[in-house]
């Protein structure tokens, strides 16, 4: 069954644009295959704190914000917008300026307040490949789905379709697609700094090196999981969000984690990144950093061929 859905898949990606667009009737609901039905979301009244315990909970990298409600959509809130919150970048203000500093007041702020509310979304008429194409045009990592009245009835992310097409696959490599042009940081680097890194570069992860060699990783999901943690709020001497982000990435790094080498088969990456539940890893050949993958790589290489 799997082997016939990513035929499929791999059929409604490489329809031309004109043949699709005589074709869209025919495939009503094609996009729903591949979604999640099932969406977890929160009220834009709930605070910050709680939205960020909601994603290292269910290891999510978004949560759409409904209305109670109706279902309706209202925005969406990413890891992003939070590490954007947390000294990435302009809604740090929050913290700086509208609670002078004050980091326990601002992360109980509502998440309406640093949520994205101009949501692009798509209708459950949609098509793969219509889907793909739009995700991959605006470059973001997910796409709600909500019907006629507004309600969300999905969501489908670009490691659904990723991981979607791990056994097509056959040809390509790591090394044909990697990034080569690696941002990585060290032990040392506050967490506000790496935030910013993350969020001027719209990156989900970084490398991290000692003398040139790779000796762990931080994600976005690290920085999301830090700032959950008990033990972090039992050990803070102030409210200060400065002095909290002024904390080294040495105390979230994954010092242990998975790599891949460069001539390994991309369904075989595929594979990994499902049975790992990560979305990319870096690439080391004979210890040697060369290059990092995404699931975002895998997608955009899916579309070129």
């Amino acid at each position: 069954m799997k082997d016939k859905n990513t035929k499929n898949l791999r059929k409604s990606l490489n329809r031309g644009s004109v043949e699709h667009k005589t074709k869209v009737a025919k495939n009503e609901g094609e996009i729903m295959t591949l979604a999640k039905k099932e969406v977890i979301s929160i009220p834009q009244t709930r605070s910050i704190k709680e939205a960020a315990e909601m994603m290292i909970e269910h290891e999510f990298r978004r949560l759409p914000v409904t209305h109670p409600g109706s279902n309706k959509l209202l925005g969406i809130v990413t890891a992003m917008d939070i590490l954007d919150f947390l000294g990435g970048g302009s809604k740090f203000d929050i913290i700086e300026k509208k609670h002078n500093d004050n980091f326990l007041a601002a992360i109980n702020e509502p998440v309406k307040e640093i949520m994205t509310r101009d949501v692009i979304s798509i209708s459950p008429k949609y098509s793969i490949r219509e889907s793909v194409d739009l995700m991959t045009e605006k470059g973001i990592g997910s796409l709600p789905i909500i019907d006629k009245e507004g309600k969300l009835v999905g969501i489908v992310t670009e490691r659904d379709f990723a991981l979607a097409l791990a056994g097509s696959l056959t040809d390509e490599t790591v090394g044909d697609i990697m990034i080569k042009d690696i941002i990585t940081t060290t032990l040392g680097t506050p967490i506000e700094s790496c935030s910013k890194m993350m969020v001027r570069n719209n990156l989900r992860r970084i490398p991290v090196v000692e003398e040139d060699k790779l000796i762990g990783i931080v994600t976005s999901t690290d920085i999301l999981r830090f700032f959950g943690d008990k033990e972090m709020f039992a050990s803070m001497t102030s409210n200060s969000g400065l002095d909290v982000l002024k904390r080294k990435i040495s105390e979230i790094v994954k010092p242990n984690i998975s790599v891949t080498e460069s001539n390994v088969r991309l369904g075989d990456l595929c594979n990994l990144l499902a049975e790992k539940n990560i979305g990319g890893v870096p690439v080391v050949d004979d210890d040697e950093l060369v290059g990092i993958i995404t699931e975002r790589d895998i997608l955009n290489t899916v579309l070129k061929n």
